[in-house]
């Protein structure tokens, strides 16, 4: 079996699917693999890093010849596969509603596209969860993002000269990373507050010694949808909210927005009028920029302002900190394919029955099969 990783090709992607870590695990199951020159580099990892560790470093071309399964940061092009196996592995963040048609081109071109952004949130995959181990160094990156267009201090500072106070720091949604940029913000000194459409996590909020800003008197709305994921609201809870955070950001030198349902375009938290109400120099940073923004006016990959608020449209906030997110996203890969690794076989095999095969294989056989794509056909 051999195993390929590819450069990534997508703008301003600075990500590899594969460190030599990975690559000489791969190996020692009895893979051959293949990377392709240059693949590591924006992620600090050189050529010579990978033959070392047991790779052999070619051309695109010679890279992907033979491949039994590519690994990837983004899907690549269909058209780009030529010389892979029948039926090989197309194994990446495939974003399959909003490419769609990337998705048909891997069914025409008879690979196995695993969409992994789509691995179920169960126990047994948590190690394997793209989202998450990338979401988390996001939330970090944004709290650092936030500090840098921020033109003071985050913490309290006593001086001879006076005393400088604390940063206000409010964090909307409250996932993965979402809890990451409470954290932050907090150990740099900010005072900190979040919300959720989820009431459970009022708890994780005050464990990491931030206030919960909670919509209070709407009943019967939990907000957790499957999997763990947050839902959509009624439009009941949604006008609360809407009233609270409108009170709350007008008071807040920093807002963090990190709200995303998975498949659907970003909800919307913050209005071109609630913006107007917040102080002149306060910074908003949109994690979501990139799905279409919780912020009104946010762009993805630029800093634009708006009301005298600086609000930075994130742009792949994991691929700011390449190195650090490569390695974890490679580790993520590794421990799927090594879950269902086959000693015999001397590859991975995906049970058809199994929860996970059925939640993030979106092609076999020259056909579209996953059902969240072919029910909303």
């Amino acid at each position: 079996m051999k195993i390929a990783i590819v450069k990534e090709t997508e703008r301003g992607e600075t990500r590899v699917a594969a460190t030599p870590e990975t690559v000489k695990k791969y190996i020692a199951l009895g893979a051959d693999v293949a990377v392709e020159a240059g693949a590591g580099m924006s992620a600090s990892i050189a050529d010579a890093d990978y033959a070392e560790a047991g790779a052999a470093v070619a051309d695109r071309s010679a890279t992907l010849k033979n491949a039994g399964i590519v690994l990837a940061i983004r899907g690549p092009d269909p058209a780009a596969l030529d010389g892979v196996a029948k039926g090989a592995w197309i194994v990446a963040g495939l974003d399959p509603v909003g490419q769609r048609a990337r998705v048909d081109g891997y069914a025409a071109a008879g690979v196995e596209a695993l969409a992994m952004e789509w691995m179920p949130r169960i126990t047994r995959a948590q190690s394997m969860d793209i989202l998450s181990s990338q979401a988390n160094l996001a939330g970090y990156k944004a709290v650092l993002e936030a500090a840098a267009h921020y033109g003071r201090a985050f913490p309290m500072m006593m001086t001879a000269a006076g005393t400088v106070s604390a940063a206000k720091v409010f964090v909307m949604g409250v996932g993965v990373a979402g809890l990451q940029a409470i954290a932050t913000a907090r150990r740099l000194g900010a005072q900190v507050s979040a919300t959720d459409v989820r009431s459970a996590t009022k708890e994780q909020i005050l464990s990491l010694g931030a206030k919960p800003i909670f919509v209070e008197n709407v009943a019967g709305i939990e907000g957790e949808g499957s999997g763990g994921y947050a839902t959509e609201m009624s439009d009941e809870y949604k006008a609360a909210q809407a009233e609270l955070v409108s009170k709350h950001i007008a008071k807040q030198d920093i807002v963090i927005t990190t709200a995303l349902i998975p498949g659907r375009a970003a909800p919307r938290l913050i209005s071109d009028a609630q913006l107007a109400t917040m102080r002149e120099g306060s910074v908003v940073v949109d994690l979501a920029a990139e799905a279409g923004g919780n912020v009104e006016g946010a762009v993805a990959g630029e800093a634009v302002r708006k009301h005298g608020v600086t609000i930075v449209g994130a742009d792949n906030m994991a691929g700011k900190l390449a190195a650090d997110t490569s390695a974890l996203f490679s580790r993520n890969l590794y421990n799927f394919l090594n879950a269902y690794w086959d000693k015999d076989a001397g590859r991975p095999v995906l049970p058809d029955d199994d929860e996970v095969t059925q939640a993030i294989r979106l092609t076999r056989d020259g056909k579209v099969v996953n059902e969240r794509l072919t029910s909303a056909a």
